[in-house]
């Protein structure tokens, strides 16, 4: 399995809104990764009494810092040095995502995307989410600029 520490190492987020625990592949096409939510998620506390769910924009983040802040991470340092690359300021610019299953404390997602295009700084790619069952939890398209 390929080392991706390079591209983890220069995410622009910490705990507690880091959600990438490992990569499993980043390409030109498409990047996979995994994280598991934790049982003590600070957003866990107040969403849905004795019942929590991961909230959908959480969901959404875990899916856009795995497959597109870290797909282009890795497509700029195809361009450029790693201290320019260091210096990139990310964000997302457009997001429509269609949510399936819940994820609760304590289970662990894949993420996969596939780019759809990358120019002019602008990355759009399809991204989806799967429990450890296989199942689909959500889907959809993510755009972010890099600049």
């Amino acid at each position: 399995m390929a080392n991706y520490s390079h591209i983890l190492d220069i995410l622009p987020y910490t705990a507690p809104f880091l959600f990438v625990d490992q990569l499993i592949s980043v390409s030109e096409e498409g990047a996979s990764g995994v994280y598991t939510f934790k049982q003590d998620e600070y957003f866990y506390k107040g969403h849905f009494i004795d019942n929590p769910v991961t909230p959908g924009v959480i969901l959404t983040e875990c899916m856009a810092q795995i497959g597109v802040v870290c797909l282009g991470i890795y497509l700029v340092s195809l361009q450029e040095s790693a201290t320019e690359n260091a210096d990139k300021q990310i964000a997302l610019s457009s997001v429509a995502v269609d949510y399936l299953a819940p994820v609760y404390p304590g289970e662990t997602v894949t993420v996969r995307s596939e780019k759809e295009y990358f120019r002019f700084g602008k990355l759009k790619c399809k991204v989806s989410m799967r429990n450890a069952k296989n199942e689909l939890v959500c889907k959809g398209t993510i755009s972010g600029m890099m600049g």
